[in-house]
Order: structure tokens, then C-alpha cells, then sequence
């Protein structure tokens, strides 16, 4: 039996109005009034009707995606990646940014999930209580992407960011780099997972691993900010590690302006190795992530579970490499992931 609107009304006290008010605009009913219709919809496993396809417009399937950030190249190539797997099966996508912030991304969920979408794919792993009730009480696929540690709420598709943390410092170290600081993020779950691989690595060679977290959002300007900080409290760093290339091209053109050589005096290693990184003079050393693949792995996973509800995979782990750049020695090379 289908679930309406009338019966999440009755369900939650107040009107179908109400409810409809709170599908499209949750800011503009009550708090307390929310709750009542979130707790009912949970409970009744609603599954909200998908509005009536525009005219010259077949009907077919509906991926939601959740991004946190349209600014980030990161996530551009990502969406490549989907589109390129969801082009040939005429499937839709309805794409929302979420600005790293999990009360906005529960909004978003909310939002997508009111046009009945087939599928979701969700860009981190760490979500409100609310969102997972969403989520599960909307019974469709799942897929989480860009980190494969740990559980996920039906599939995931990634690479280890915790592995990834660890193996850079272990390059770092090989190459006889002894003071290194990491520089951080503002909230962001992955960004701990590279650290604590970093703290392990270090903490292996008895050093200490040093830390800087921002008060905003990764920039190359923030990342000169974030070096000129960490070389007062530590004046002896001879290496960095950076959870983003935006933070070490600021970084590396801050050192450029001091006259600071690097990697002889300051080692610089960034995460996600983009393209125009690898290509400029000197080459960023980076831990290289798969972020097209990523996508298109995950388009695909979806599309075959909807096809084949039977159908089930846990973990797609796509791997890194770790890119030796100049700003590490001046000779590049590129490593594949440590086994």
C-alpha cells in the first residue's frame, strides 16, 4: 500500500499542507512541527511520489548526488565520472551541494529524496542521525565514495585515506625528511583519516607529528597563511604534508616569494595529485586519487543494483599512487600503492 501525503499528516497532527510545506521548505515549519513529520515519515517508510516528467521528456531512472562543494575540482572529475556512466543508460542526475556542512547535507537528502530518486550516491561517510533515518526508511541503493575504511551504509567505492596518510609519510621519511608537519583541513572526516596515518608513520620513527588545522576553507592563500604558521612554531620543518594541492600551491608559491628552495630546505607534498599539479614547474609531489574512476564506479554500481536488487557489492577499493614530485627531489617518479 502507498504511503501519502494525508497519511503523514495524520500520522505527525498536522495538515497535508503542512507536510507538503515542509518537503519543499523545511526552514518555513517549525521546529517541533519538523520533528513530528520526520519521526512519521521514518516510521512509515515514506517514499515520496515523483513529480510528473516534463513534456518531451521520456521517464527513466533518477540518481541523486551530494557533493560538498561545486568549487572543488576534486569533485568536478567526479562528476565526469558519473555522467560518463550514466550517459549510455539515458539515466538522470540531480546533483546538490551541501558546503561540507552534515545539517545542510540532511536538508539535501531530504530535497532528493522527495523527487523519488532511483539511487544516491553521498561524497562522505559521516552523517546526521536524521540522514541515515532518511536514507534507510527510502530503501533505494547507496553508494559512499572517496574513503573505503570502515563500514558504509550499502556500498562504498574509494581508496583507503588512512593508508594513503601513512604511505606519503613514509616517502617523506625515506627521504630523510625528520621535521614535518601536517597541514589540515577545517571538518573534514578524511582529512582525520590522513592524519592519523601520518601520526602512525611518525610516530613509528619516534617524531613528533605535528599538526595545523585552519579556521577556513582550503585555499592556496590559506595554505601560505597555514606555512608561515607552522615555520614560527616550528622552525626547523624541513617537510610538509598537505591534505589538498591547494594548500601546497600556496604553500610552494609562498616559498617561491621568500626565496625559500624547495625541496632542499622545504619539502612539499600535497593530496589528490591533480593534473595541472604534476604538469607546472616544479611538479607538486601529491598522493594521485582516482577521482574519475571513483564516479563512474559508482554510477555503475548503482545502475546495476537497481537493475538486480539481488545484486550486492560492499567495497570498491580503486587504489592511489604516490606521485614524487620536485617539490619532494628533483627527480619525479610515481609509486603505486605500498601492499
Amino acid at each position: 500500500m502507498t504511503t501519502t501525503l494525508q497519511d503523514i499528516a495524520e500520522r505527525a497532527g498536522v495538515t497535508r499542507m503542512t507536510v507538503s510545506r515542509y518537503l519543499r521548505t523545511p526552514d518555513k515549519v517549525a521546529a517541533q512541527t519538523g520533528e513530528r513529520i520526520a519521526r512519521a515519515m521514518a516510521e512509515l517508510n515514506y517514499d515520496p511520489q515523483r513529480p510528473v516528467a516534463m513534456p518531451g521528456h521520456a521517464p527513466g531512472r533518477t540518481l541523486g548526488v551530494l557533493i560538498p562543494s561545486f568549487k572543488n575540482q576534486i569533485f568536478a572529475d567526479l562528476l565526469s565520472g558519473i555522467e560518463q556512466a550514466t550517459r549510455a543508460s539515458h539515466c538522470q542526475t540531480l546533483i546538490a551541494n551541501y558546503n561540507y556542512d552534515p545539517r545542510s547535507e540532511e536538508e539535501q537528502v531530504r530535497n532528493l529524496l522527495s523527487w523519488n530518486i532511483d539511487g544516491i550516491i553521498l561524497s562522505d561517510k559521516h552523517h546526521t542521525h536524521r540522514t541515515v533515518k532518511y536514507l534507510r526508511a527510502a530503501n533505494i541503493p547507496i553508494v559512499e565514495v572517496m574513503d573505503t575504511q570502515g563500514p558504509c551504509l550499502d556500498m562504498q567505492v574509494g581508496y583507503n585515506n588512512f593508508d594513503a596518510g601513512y604511505d606519503m609519510t613514509r616517502t617523506l621519511l625515506e627521504q630523510g625528511r625528520r621535521c614535518i608537519v601536517y597541514l589540515g583541513s577545517l571538518d573534514d572526516r578524511r582529512d582525520e583519516c590522513r592524519f592519523q596515518g601520518f601520526r602512525k608513520a611518525m610516530q613509528e620513527q619516534k617524531l613528533r607529528a605535528a599538526r595545523i588545522n585552519p579556521r577556513a576553507m582550503s585555499s592556496q592563500r590559506l595554505g601560505a597563511t597555514m606555512l608561515e604558521q607552522a615555520l614560527r612554531l616550528h622552525p626547523e620543518l624541513d617537510a610538509i604534508f598537505c591534505t589538498n594541492d591547494d594548500l601546497s600551491l600556496g604553500a610552494l608559491s609562498w616559498c617561491q616569494r621568500q626565496g625559500i628552495a624547495v625541496p632542499d630546505k622545504i619539502a612539499i607534498s600535497g593530496f589528490h595529485g591533480l593534473e595541472s599539479s604534476r604538469e607546472m614547474y616544479p611538479s607538486l609531489a601529491s598522493v594521485v586519487t582516482p577521482r574519475y574512476e571513483i564516479g563512474y564506479q559508482a554510477a555503475e554500481l548503482l545502475l546495476k543494483k537497481i537493475a538486480d536488487p539481488a545484486f550486492t557489492v560492499d567495497s570498491v577499493d580503486l587504489n592511489y599512487q604516490i606521485f614524487i614530485g620536485e617539490t619532494l627531489q628533483s627527480r619525479q617518479r610515481i609509486h603505486e600503492k605500498r601492499d
